[in-house]
């Protein structure tokens, strides 16, 4: 299964794509689309849609894995994130991936161990769970540990229905 992790935001969205075979995961590509903040909103939307649409068309993905969005003190910029996470899922429902939503403390326990874990120490996981891949930068390694968080799960769930012989 190839799956596509999504860091969304409005000045920078990171993009990672694995390949995952039971527990066995590779690296395929990531990437950040950062756009122009000196462009109107809508503008910038645009861009980030459909550089989104090119890398869903290049990687060709199985599913897709989206982290939530956390409020701050900042309505402005939380309104803004929000809008980004809504063009990042559309682009990805668009395209009819399968699409995983998962809670940042949720991706950071699942890589790291801890759910307060920092950009470093995701960075530092991404080394060892996916070795020789080279990073675009904090918000691509964020998107591969959020798609490796969603091939974890899918890979729980296919055990768990095994077992319970669900699907048999």
């Amino acid at each position: 299964m190839i799956i596509l992790g999504l860091d969304p935001g409005l000045g920078t969205t990171g993009w990672g794509v694995i390949r995952a075979d039971g527990n066995r995961l590779s690296h395929i590509a990531n990437g950040q689309i950062k756009t122009d903040p000196s462009m109107a909103l809508p503008r910038r939307l645009t861009a980030l849609y459909n550089a989104l649409i090119d890398v869903i068309r290049t990687e060709r993905p199985d599913g897709a894995a989206v982290e939530e969005v956390l409020g701050n003190t900042n309505a402005q910029s939380t309104l803004k994130l929000g809008q980004a996470r809504g063009v990042v899922l559309l682009a990805a429902a668009g395209a009819g991936l399968h699409i995983g939503e998962y809670h940042p403390s949720t991706v950071k326990k699942g890589v790291v161990g801890t759910g307060g874990a920092d950009k470093k120490q995701i960075q530092a996981m991404m080394a060892v769970l996916l070795p020789g891949a080279k990073l675009a930068g904090p918000d691509a390694a964020d998107a591969l540990a959020v798609a490796i968080t969603h091939a974890h799960h899918v890979a729980s769930a296919a055990a768990l229905a095994r077992r319970s012989g669900i699907g048999a």
